[in-house]
C-alpha cells in the first residue's frame, strides 16, 4: 500500500520501506478489514505478519507475507516500481481451519501531480472460506503541489474488480493524505461501503 521514502518526494502506498524500517498499515473496506505490519531489512524486499477479515464469509486468515520490489524506474520528475506480494498462512471460520495462500503483483508510476496503480491478488483457501481472485486500479491527482514536510493531498478513483462474482465493478472515490510517515485514506464506495485506510512508518 504506501510507501512514505524519507530520501523521495514521491510517498505512496508501497509494500517495501527504507531499510531498517518498520511499517504499520491498517485496510477497511466493504468487503474486509486487514492489518500488515512488515520489517524491510532492505529496499528490496519486506517481511512481516498480515490478518485479513473477510466478512462475507466470516473467515479470519493469519499469514506470513514477503513482498519484493522487482524493478524500479526512476527519471526526473517521476518514479515507477513494480512489486509482487506473496503470503501463506492458515484460514479459520467457525472452529474450522484450513491452509491458505495468496500472490499477486502491484505496479504504479506517479509525478508530484498525477498518480495511478495497478495490483491483482490471488487467494486460495482449502475448504474454509473463498478463493478469489480480484483486482484493484487506481488513478489520481494532487490539487496542489506541497513542499517535503508539507500536508500532502491526492483526490483518487478506484476501481476494483471481483473475478468471482457478476455485476462484480466497484468504484471509491476516495481523499488521501499524507505528512512526514503518516498516511490516511477515506472514501466511500458507491455500493454503500465505507473505506479507511491507515499507514505509519517507524
Amino acid at each position: 500500500m504506501t510507501g512514505l521514502f524519507l530520501v523521495s518526494p514521491y510517498a505512496k502506498a508501497r509494500p517495501v520501506s527504507y531499510p531498517g524500517g518498520w511499517t504499520l498499515m491498517t485496510m477497511n473496506d466493504a468487503d474486509a478489514n486487514s492489518t500488515h505490519i512488515h520489517y524491510s531489512p532492505t529496499f528490496k524486499y519486506s517481511i512481516g505478519w498480515r490478518h485479513d477479515y473477510m466478512r462475507d464469509e466470516s473467515t479470519h486468515i493469519d499469514s506470513v507475507q514477503l513482498n519484493n520490489l522487482i524493478k524500479r524506474w526512476n527519471s526526473k520528475g517521476e518514479q515507477a516500481n513494480f512489486y509482487i506480494k506473496s503470503g501463506v498462512g492458515i484460514a479459520y471460520e467457525h472452529g474450522e481451519t484450513a491452509p491458505a495462500a495468496f500472490t499477486g503483483i502491484a505496479l504504479d508510476w506517479e509525478t508530484r501531480r498525477y498518480f495511478t496503480s495497478y495490483e491483482n491478488r490471488f487467494l486460495w483457501t482449502d475448504d474454509v472460506g473463498n478463493s478469489f481472485v480480484k483486482h484493484k486500479g487506481r488513478v489520481g491527482i494532487a490539487p496542489y503541489i506541497g513542499d517535503y514536510g508539507d500536508l500532502h493531498t491526492w483526490l483518487m478513483l478506484q476501481i476494483d474488480y471481483d473475478a468471482g462474482q457478476q455485476d462484480s465493478f466497484s468504484a471509491t472515490p476516495l481523499i488521501r493524505f499524507f505528512k512526514d510517515s503518516t498516511m490516511l485514506e477515506a472514501g466511500y464506495n458507491l455500493d454503500d461501503g465505507i473505506m479507511l485506510n491507515f499507514i505509519q512508518r517507524f
